[in-house]
């Protein structure tokens, strides 16, 4: 099952990641994860919230670049190799890791939040490998 990640591109100036905080913050929107990268000019800002429509919908109002896209978080148990063994599975059917990052869920379970090169691929993979899966 795949959830939704929003995206903002934001400029890479001081208070610009507070302003996107801050308009989350007023219309009650959680962030569950978070992945920051940047450049000398931008920002691109990678998330997992409570409501990702509402979040896409208010950082657009407050006039931010947003959008949502499909990604794919897997649990990982707290034991060495683990990643290595998710990726193993994912090399095995060559899809390419694109970018990842953490996520903890309520119940404090890590998970590795995925986009890939073939998202559809990727999550046949990792479901017959037996791996759980994050839902919203």
């Amino acid at each position: 099952m795949f959830i939704k990640q929003i995206t903002v591109f934001i400029e890479n100036r001081a208070g610009r990641l507070e302003e996107v905080a801050q308009v989350l913050k007023e219309n009650d929107v959680n962030i569950k994860s978070v992945s920051l990268a940047d450049t000398s000019d931008y920002g691109l800002l990678r998330f997992i919230v409570s409501d990702y429509a509402k979040a896409v919908n208010v950082l657009k109002e407050a006039g931010f670049s947003a959008m949502a896209a499909d990604v794919i978080a897997v649990k990982l148990t707290q034991e060495v190799g683990q990643l290595g063994e998710l990726l193993s599975v994912l090399s095995d059917v060559s899809v390419n890791v694109e970018y990842m990052y953490g996520l903890t869920s309520d119940d404090q379970s890590a998970f590795i939040v995925l986009k890939t090169s073939d998202q559809n691929k990727a999550l046949e993979a990792v479901k017959a490998a037996g791996y759980e899966l994050y839902t919203a």
